[in-house]
């Protein structure tokens, strides 16, 4: 292997060449314990800048046993030296010249620990970097004394940030235990009875709504249990830590406006993941299957058996397989439950402000004038406590206008000024008082089919250039002719996740979700592919900007891809128009590539 002085001399005598002449010094080179390796050098200045890889053997990382020694561990200690390798990174790139020259880009985490293919830690201690750097250029001419100079700061970086002997030992012990007692709180809740818990001192609410860190300063309401609903789990590390257990069941959160109820349900939501120490969010953890669901006016429903909320239709049609370009608020967000609950999902999540009224409640007064014969949504209300008895699916939902509510809730929690309270007995004796003048929908609930993927309809080729992958935002990717819109996908916390399942899908499409496989199978096979090779695998040039995601944001993804067209089981319905309930328009637009 080339030694690494011999690409800086190399990059020197390139000064004032054509661009393209960077090409030749792509391959490995050897920096004492450090291998650097140029994967692609890019072809121009104002392309993406150029990919590169770093690899330290075990020994020479020098990273205890205790870092390394488990899966959680590893995805942790490779989530804080993605932070340091980050904030290196920030202070070593020098941007100037021609396009993006000068550049040292790292992916950058959010509030999450995830599984990144920017750093891994491998399972003998080994650790791997993926990033990429500007090779500077003037016009199109290299800057060769300036390029020298990138990759000796980018390596640079690298020592300050990947070796043991650089790293402070007490705040990465601190990141890995913290993610490992996450992990083992999350574990107990099944067996406790619980979908989700919020540990006392929790700091749920977040600086403002495009700032996912925690709010600071006297104000901050830190969380405590109601002493009804506390429970006490054990974390390895940690000990006996206290908080609020949500049993499985019907759950409500009322409360006034801006009292916190939503900030509740959204820690709750953000539970599925662990968080890095200083969060606030770190000991709220929620069952792994847990599935924030919405409405989504214009989006389209690919085949759903939507029949248990949407029957009887006008013009007499069948919903079993409900198809349409244009989706109301309530056919979308009937939709996205079945998808939850085809995907797997355990736990519902909804927000009164995000939902369609009509799909959440039809009160007395509008029963009395519009019957039910005229009426095909048989409202969320009415199915709740089915989900649980016949699928096994708990919901948590944020209620503060329709106390029809407390006849089917388990528990309610009243939120007032970020303080929880367990109301359920005064929602039970409000409920007596009071009684509601609804009737409930009669109807049992029909048992959900399995829906077979097409393939060929989720083909990312757009007009024979071959793979065509845009991923423009978090919530926007352009995928092959399809414009997928993700915003409704709120537990899709990066954008990196989102380029992970564009490309997982991508690579699926003639595999996984071929042949006679059910959706739902092909969603496992896929995560169990990843997790057998690697979240790397996914892109066909292995590039550092990919972050895990669960199986629920991967069939979510599938499903609005406006092209996306499934086969019902043996024996369902034809697909049925949707024009009699669509309303408003699909999002599209152009946007810069990220």
């Amino acid at each position: 292997m080339k030694d690494i002085g011999e690409l800086l001399a190399r990059l020197r005598a390139l000064d004032g060449r054509g661009y393209k002449a960077y090409k030749e010094l792509e391959g490995p080179y050897r920096d004492g314990p450090l291998r650097f390796s140029l994967d692609h050098a890019q072809g121009d200045p104002f392309a993406d800048p150029s990919r590169v890889s770093v690899e330290l053997r075990p020994a020479d990382a020098g990273f205890p046993d205790w870092a390394w020694r488990s899966r959680d561990r590893r995805r942790a200690t490779a989530d804080y030296l993605n932070r340091e390798l980050f904030r290196a990174a920030c202070r070593a790139g020098r941007p100037g010249g021609s396009g993006r020259s000068g550049e040292i880009q790292v992916l950058r985490p959010g509030q999450a620990v995830l599984d990144r293919s920017s750093l891994e830690v491998d399972g003998d201690g080994a650790v791997r970097a993926r990033f990429r750097i500007g090779l500077p250029a003037r016009g199109r001419r290299i800057l060769g004394r300036a390029a020298a100079q990138l990759v000796s700061s980018s390596l640079e970086a690298v020592r300050s940030a990947l070796f043991y002997s650089a790293s402070d030992p007490g705040a990465l012990r601190t990141h890995v235990e913290t993610v490992e007692d996450a992990v083992a709180l999350r574990s107990q809740l099944i067996e406790r009875g619980l979908v989700a818990f919020v540990a006392n001192g929790a700091i749920l609410p977040r600086r403002t709504g495009v700032d996912d860190r925690p709010m600071a300063g006297p104000g901050v309401v830190l969380f405590l249990a109601p002493a009804t609903l506390q429970c006490t789990l054990t974390a390895p590390n940690s000990g006996p830590v206290p908080g609020m257990g949500i049993p499985r069941g019907v759950t409500l959160i009322v409360g006034g406006g801006y009292h916190g109820k939503s900030t509740l349900l959204r820690a709750v939501e953000r539970g599925v993941y662990d968080h890095v120490p200083g969060d606030g969010r770190e000991r709220v953890v929620t069952v792994a299957g847990a599935a924030k669901v919405r409405a989504e006016d214009g989006r389209r429903v690919p085949g759903v058996d939507i029949s248990n909320f949407i029957a009887g239709l006008p013009d007499g049609s069948d919903t079993t397989r409900f198809e349409t370009d244009n989706a109301s608020g309530s056919t979308s967000q009937a939709a996205a439950i079945v998808e939850a609950l085809e995907a797997g999902a355990l736990l519902l999540l909804l927000d009164e402000d995000t939902s369609a009224t009509n799909f959440m409640i039809r009160d007395g007064r509008m029963q009395r004038l519009v019957s039910s014969a005229d009426e095909p949504i048989t409202p969320f209300v009415d199915r709740v406590r089915m989900l649980h008895a016949e699928e096994g699916v708990s919901t948590i939902v944020v209620v503060g206008g329709s106390g029809d509510y407390f006849d089917v809730a388990d528990q309610v929690i009243a939120m007032r000024e970020y303080r929880a309270r367990d109301v359920t007995a005064d929602a039970r004796r409000v409920a007596r008082e009071l009684p509601s003048v609804r009737s409930p929908a009669a109807g049992a609930w029909r048992p959900l089919g399995s829906r077979h993927p097409d393939p060929s309809s989720l083909d990312p080729g757009h007009r024979q250039r071959g793979v065509s992958i845009r991923v423009l935002s978090r919530d926007r990717v352009q995928y092959g002719a399809h414009r997928v819109e993700l915003g409704a996908l709120e537990q899709l916390v990066e954008t990196a996740q989102a380029r992970a399942v564009a490309f997982a899908v991508a690579g699926a499409h003639r595999a996984e979700l071929g042949g006679a496989s059910t959706l739902a199978d092909a969603v496992q096979q896929v995560v169990s592919r990843i997790e057998r090779d690697g979240l790397v695998s996914v892109h066909p040039h292995g590039i550092g900007e990919l972050a895990m995601f669960r199986p629920l944001e991967l069939a979510g993804f599938i499903n609005r891809v406006r092209g996306f067209n499934t086969s019902p089981a043996t024996g369902a319905a034809a697909p049925v128009s949707g024009a009699g309930l669509g309303g408003g328009a699909s999002a599209s637009g152009s946007g810069e590539k990220s």
